[in-house]
């Protein structure tokens, strides 16, 4: 909707909040109710996207001022007034007649609108300077109350630490904005603001995290307190007075601690549920209403402790040091690093995954470790099924694979070959299959810098010295790897942006089928009626792949490729899994992802031929994985049908039996466990007759432990 209507759907929205702000008087039950949802509409400005320009040209920063305060003259102070003059007057000014509940709205507005503003300021911004000014004053002061109200908190104080957590995040977004001139403005109020406690409360937001990991009686924080505690301590830390204090509170070394222990007691929050503003009674209702992701998802708390520790690392000597310091003493440089690796190729948030990748740039490690980059890796120099080496003048060389480098760096690529044109008849012939390119490199070439860019391309992050990462920035600004260039210089993750994914696929696409030295057809294609390929003149449905893609997943492929058996070279391989089957397959193995059914309101409608239909592939899958030695796919095909048994017990009949076809007997029991309940009236009304003798025991005996176990049982 925002992309169809953005400017007009900015309008009525704050259309709405400036016909609420204009009323002096106390705003009876429906102005209220209109106020709220305007400004519950205009939270959308924490979600990256286009809108933002027009929140701004709305004079939105203006709208929040005057519903925060009270001071009909606000707009017309003068420019020069100093931090201490402007706090002083929006203490006088604060609005009484403003509800507590409006304010984490205000708050999520104003922190959306910095945490997604552009780097270079607009001009905007630069005629609204003194109402942000005092809106920076306003979020500050309510941060510093919030420090107080994090003391107070009680079980009956959720509404307070609501705005309290709004705040922190407004200023948090603030202070590390994009916007060089929102940053330094926000960074320069928040430290005059922080003068007179900003001590006691660093040693107090320390404790709050010590209490955690030790069980303290100093009163356990709630989850919410504690996720407060971490964003104030990230406020802290973009004030360099304050992040010395915190080291000097060996603060370092506490939240490490914190990230070791989230990483063996992960507790999942997201925002939405954590907070009482953000709860929707329509979005409750509508479970396949479409929802924007947060960017911190459900790990809240890991985001903002690796937050802390990056701004640390950033500040100190902490990287240059880390044999003596003190925070290795329980956590060596080597299991820290580990553990950061794996939460960059785990399913964790992109706020998570970027901040890890950010704190391994300052132990030498630059870019984005993933499960399929880890694979890929390996391929590296690997003589065998590489097309193409790089010659450098010492006379050395390095194997690499075209298709790789196509769609992962094609600047590496010499130029001159394009994508044929005309239909082939299928792949490659032997001889050209057996051609390795030479590419001869020029002497200014720097073949360290080289074979490390080669190291990123192939996994998706390096390993490098500081002296090499002045050459890799020349690379990787010449091969436009934005996303390299970001972690080589250090710089913060901006708030929304995905994290660079490892993908492959643009090489199924035209880009890569000239390259291809393989295909695959499914076993079953019978619900294809009408059939084309784009690249050759085949009839039968396929895909054009690369055996160096897939043999890096699959040990059973590489074991068959590399064999020198006449399988070894065959050009067609049938795979005995259905089409649909074989694109989920071939999607896995260029992507590392498995395109999984979304268990909604749409799935609950679906009939059940079409659930069964979805859930067989997944079935086949797992029975294909577990003969060609594919773990990860077998662990993720098998959750799925689980899921799917989960969401639809009426499925169970039909599983178990196809299940055992496959002799996935693990799957059979499960479903033999879900139809235990109801075994009793299965047997009567004749539907366990089509399953086999076997199978009909394996449900008989499911019911017998679940009535020994006192479990109920369907009448």
């Amino acid at each position: 909707m925002m992309n169809i209507c953005c400017e007009p759907l900015v309008k009525a929205i704050t259309g709405a909040m400036k016909y609420s702000s204009t009323l002096s008087e106390k705003l009876d039950k429906n102005q209220l109710s209109v106020t709220e949802e305007a400004c519950r509409l205009a939270s959308i400005t924490r979600w990256p996207g286009d809108h933002h320009i027009y929140f701004w040209k709305a004079g939105t920063d203006r709208l929040l001022l005057d519903l925060l305060l009270d001071y009909p003259k606000i707009h017309q102070l003068q420019r020069e007034l100093s931090v201490n003059d402007l706090i002083n007057i929006v203490r006088e000014s604060q609005n009484s007649n403003l509800l507590f509940s409006f304010r984490p709205y205000l708050w999520d507005i104003l922190g959306g609108l910095a945490a997604n503003c552009e780097e270079n300021i607009s001009h905007e911004i630069h005629e609204n300077e003194l109402q942000l000014r005092v809106l920076i004053v306003c979020a500050c002061l309510s941060f510093v109350d919030s420090m107080g109200t994090l003391r107070q908190v009680s079980q009956n104080g959720l509404t307070n630490m609501t705005e309290c957590e709004s705040a922190c995040r407004a200023v948090l977004m603030m202070v590390y904005s994009p916007c060089k001139y929102i940053a330094s403005l926000a960074r320069s109020i928040l430290y005059e603001i922080l003068k007179p406690d900003g001590k006691d409360y660093i040693e107090y937001l320390l404790k709050i995290l010590n209490a955690v990991l030790t069980g303290a009686k100093f009163g356990l924080p709630g989850n919410l307190q504690i996720v407060v505690s971490l964003m104030s301590l990230a406020c802290y830390c973009s004030l360099p007075t304050y992040q010395e204090l915190i080291i000097k509170f060996q603060g370092m070394k506490i939240v490490v601690a914190f990230i070791m222990w989230w990483l063996s007691n992960p507790v999942h929050l997201k925002r939405e549920r954590t907070v009482p503003h953000l709860r929707d009674s329509f979005g409750e209702r509508s479970c396949c209403y479409p929802s924007t992701e947060e960017w911190e998802g459900e790990d809240m708390l890991l985001l903002f402790s690796l937050w802390i520790l990056a701004e640390l690392l950033h500040h100190s000597a902490y990287n240059k040091k880390a044999n003596s310091s003190d925070n290795q003493e329980d956590f060596p440089r080597s299991q820290l690093i580990q553990e950061l690796q794996e939460i960059c190729r785990d399913h964790n948030s992109h706020g998570s995954r970027w901040y890890a990748a950010y704190v391994l740039s300052y132990f030498g490690i630059f870019g984005f470790p993933s499960k399929l980059g880890k694979r890929i890796g390996k391929l590296l120099g690997e003589r065998d099924h590489s097309d193409m080496k790089l010659d450098f003048v010492n006379e050395e060389s390095v194997y690499v694979h075209e298709v790789i480098l196509t769609v992962r760096c094609p600047s590496l690529l010499p130029p001159g070959e394009s994508v044929p044109k005309q239909k082939s008849s299928g792949v490659k012939s032997d001889m050209e299959r057996n051609i390795v390119k030479a590419v001869h490199l020029s002497a200014h070439v720097d073949q360290p810098s080289l074979l490390k860019l080669l190291e990123y391309v192939y996994s998706g992050y390096l390993h490098a010295s500081k002296d090499l990462v002045k050459k890799l920035k020349l690379f990787a600004r010449h091969c436009k790897l934005e996303s390299l260039m970001q972690v080589l210089c250090r710089k913060n993750p901006k708030w929304g942006v995905d994290v660079p994914s490892f993908d492959l696929s643009p090489a199924l696409g035209p880009a890569g089928h000239n390259l291809s030295n393989l295909i695959l057809e499914a076993g079953s294609s019978a619900q294809l009626v009408h059939w084309n390929c784009n690249s050759c003149s085949a009839l039968v449905p396929h895909l054009h792949v690369h055996k160096v893609i897939l043999l890096s997943s699959c040990d059973y492929l590489r074991a068959l490729f590399q064999s020198g058996m006449q399988e070894s070279n065959l050009q067609t391989i049938k795979v005995p899994v259905s089409w649909e089957s074989l694109n989920k397959l071939v999607r896995w193995f260029y992507s590392d992802r498995l395109p999984v059914p979304i268990f909604d309101c749409v799935w609950a409608n679906l009939e059940p031929e079409e659930k069964f239909r979805q859930v067989h592939a997944y079935l086949e899958l797992c029975w294909l994985a577990e003969f060609w030695l594919i773990d990860d796919l077998y662990e993720e095909c098998y959750e799925v049908v689980i899921s799917c048994i989960d969401s639809s017990q009426n499925l169970s009949t039909k599983i178990i039996q196809i299940a055992a076809n496959f002799s996935q007997w693990k799957l059979a029991q499960v479903a033999a466990n879900h139809m235990a309940p109801s075994y009793h009236q299965l047997r009567i009304s004749g539907e366990l007759d089509q399953l086999d003798d076997n199978l009909v025991e394996m449900v008989r005996a499911a019911s017998v432990r679940l009535s020994q176990q006192g479990g109920h049982h369907s009448s």
